[in-house]
């Protein structure tokens, strides 16, 4: 039996009628060796059959809603689980290009989920040019964070074309608990509530200035360091006073998504950290940094200030590693954009983003969960929902956009059988944290990217995959200077 987090609920509030609180991957993969030459429902199905054990929760169990909204939902497995009903197949006309496929994942990604059944879909898109599948998967951020979801994905996967032998499921059903025991429960978690949220705010204060925008709020660095100062935890790095500036893609978001999708070799990114300094993860927030320079400069919308990056990070280690559910939380840093010289701009995101990586250590990045807590769970959804609506007519805008990077295996992996050449991750906007997304995962020696905009805003984000092509040949030719 387990229950919502604070932060799960969240992203399940998420949902409006302009976003959708999943996020997703696409795989595309060279089905030649896989029986018949094809990868079928009935083959991905099969295989879902009989690995769901290995991650039930984002696989075979469904939500549980508490009566009257008095507590988060439950988990339990769905007594009505069929892999086949989460499974379609479609094809592409020819000549089945990347832009075609692009199109067509970016309409997927558009479609909310089903939150009566398990919380994940598969679709096989099939007619890829040169034979090859691709295959896009979603699962909603309740269920899993973007490392859960890569540990999923890979009990489905195999090391070889052969699939290896998996222990069979020994465990009884997960049920969740009876409908007064779920009420007696959330009574009670109600009237201890005021208790909690005063101990989840005094945990927050120190840090107020790590919240996304509270930052440019005036006062808000001295008011964290005078708390740090009484509770005795000087020394800690002062957050940059950042006020995210306006650009193209902090407009209202609409319900429609516009995807793109590309690869840069990890042996370059390596070559620029080795050359540079820094670490692979400098390396791509500056490749960022340069690609959204030169879009911006094209249209005239370059800000004079940097701009504002989330960075999600992952809070997986220690005894938190095994933890079902969301661990992670939110680093923010300036992106120095507004820095014409490369080296200027590297030096100074390597330094942006050591002042973050350093308050983040301090602060352990337990604001997220403490946060989330502040609200009583009857009252958690519709505040939620109310804040993410009124933030375009508020012109509120804590961050410009989120940036992640995710760290994969460097082996080949296979899916039924079918080798996977690459897979792109595919997250979240919203208006609060903007209506552009740039995810990225290293698998067998590339970097993969990921982008994801409101189509209102960005109906191509194609070019701002270019503009990262073009970047690393930047930093390539300054790492070797």
């Amino acid at each position: 039996m387990s229950q919502l987090s604070t932060v799960d609920a969240t992203f399940l509030h998420a949902e409006t009628g302009t976003t959708r609180a999943h996020i997703a991957g696409l795989g595309i993969v060279d089905a030649g060796s896989c029986p018949g030459g094809r990868l079928t429902v009935p083959l991905v199905a099969g295989l879902v059959r009989d690995r769901a054990h290995l991650a039930a929760r984002p696989l075979r169990q469904r939500l549980v809603q508490v009566p009257l909204g008095l507590d988060h939902p439950y988990w339990e497995d769905d007594p009505d689980f069929e892999p086949e009903r989460h499974i379609t197949e479609i094809g592409l006309p020819a000549p089945g290009t990347e832009r075609q496929l692009a199109d067509i994942v970016g309409m997927l990604h558009e479609q909310p989920l089903d939150l009566t059944r398990p919380l994940w879909e598969l679709v096989l898109i099939q007619g890829l040019h040169g034979g090859l599948t691709a295959v896009y998967v979603k699962v909603h951020h309740a269920a899993v964070d973007g490392v859960m979801a890569a540990e999923t994905l890979a009990a489905l996967l195999d090391l070889t074309p052969e699939p290896r032998d998996v222990p069979a499921d020994e465990e009884a059903p997960a049920r969740a608990p009876g409908v007064l025991d779920m009420v007696g429960t959330g009574l009670l978690r109600a009237a201890l509530h005021p208790v909690r949220s005063a101990v989840s705010m005094a945990r927050t204060a120190p840090y107020l200035d790590d919240v996304p925008g509270l930052s440019s709020i005036p006062g808000m660095g001295l008011v964290s360091a005078a708390v740090q100062g009484a509770l005795r935890r000087p020394g800690t790095p002062r957050a940059p006073r950042m006020s995210a500036p306006p650009t193209p893609f902090n407009l209202p978001i609409g319900r429609r998504r516009s995807v793109a999708f590309g690869e840069l070799p990890l042996a370059a990114v390596k070559e620029i950290r080795r050359g540079l300094g820094g670490s692979v993860n400098d390396v791509v927030m500056a490749l960022c940094a340069t690609a959204l320079r030169q879009w911006l400069d094209k249209r005239g919308d370059l800000p004079d200030r940097p701009l504002v990056t989330a960075v999600p990070v992952s809070l997986r280690r220690g005894g938190a590693a095994a933890e079902p559910g969301n661990q992670l939380s939110l680093m923010t840093a300036p992106l120095a954009t507004h820095v014409p010289d490369p080296a200027e701009r590297y030096a100074a995101v390597r330094r942006d983003m050591d002042v973050a990586k350093r308050r983040f250590t301090r602060s352990s990045g337990a604001w997220v969960r403490d946060v989330t807590g502040l609200l009583p769970a009857p009252l958690a959804g519709a505040v939620t929902r109310l804040a993410l609506q009124a933030a375009p007519a508020f012109s509120v805008r804590p961050v410009n956009l989120m940036i992640s990077n995710v760290p994969g295996p460097q082996i080949p992996l296979y899916l039924c059988g079918a080798k996977v050449l690459g897979y792109y991750p595919i997250s979240v906007v919203t208006d609060v944290s903007g209506g552009l997304n740039i995810t990225v995962f290293s698998y067998a020696g590339k970097v993969h990217v990921g982008i994801v905009a409101c189509r209102d805003l960005i109906p191509d984000p194609s070019e701002i995959v270019d503009h990262l092509v073009d970047a690393l040949d930047e930093l390539k030719a300054l790492s070797r200077e």
